[in-house]
């Protein structure tokens, strides 16, 4: 089921890589930002979350947590964010439970892998709110970044 702008974001609770769970309510009365990326340590998936960690000046400016979710182990996603020095939770979806709730899973992905995150995008309001979804059928693509500070813009 396609998640749209205006309904209440589905709440999990994930694993981040200091193995604490965090869950989506947690952050409830701060905009949060998250990311679904399909695979730890991939060209397209590398880019994406270093040119957030770069503009992390941006989201903490916009009041907005960043959450990056991938189907990788936590010991995976762990090594994924030393290397890289991202500032934000990277969050093991390895059951695919979230991903699937969000409708940000590919059924069958490169190289006969089954059940990989799909790249997407989801802004959730201080009251739990998606208010912007953006889930892309190929992998090559970047979210529109714009457009999510853009609409983190209008929460404020």
């Amino acid at each position: 089921m396609k998640i749209q702008k205006g309904e209440k974001a589905p709440n999990f609770t994930l694993r981040a890589t200091d193995k604490s769970e965090v869950s989506l309510e947690d952050y409830r009365g701060k905009n949060v930002v998250m990311l679904f990326f399909p695979l730890a340590f991939t060209g397209v998936c590398t880019d994406e979350l270093c040119s957030v960690r770069d503009s992390m000046e941006d989201y903490n400016n916009l009041d907005a947590q960043v959450l990056a979710i991938s189907v990788d182990s936590l010991f995976t996603l762990e090594k994924f964010k030393e290397a890289q020095g991202y500032q934000f939770p990277l969050l093991a979806d390895f059951n695919k439970t979230v991903s699937r709730a969000y409708d940000a899973l590919y059924e069958d992905f490169v190289l006969d892998m089954k059940g990989v995150s799909k790249r997407s995008a989801f802004v959730v309001d201080k009251e739990g709110i998606i208010q912007y979804a953006e889930v892309l059928e190929s992998a090559g693509d970047l979210p529109n970044f714009t457009a999510i500070k853009e609409t983190l813009k209008g929460l404020n």
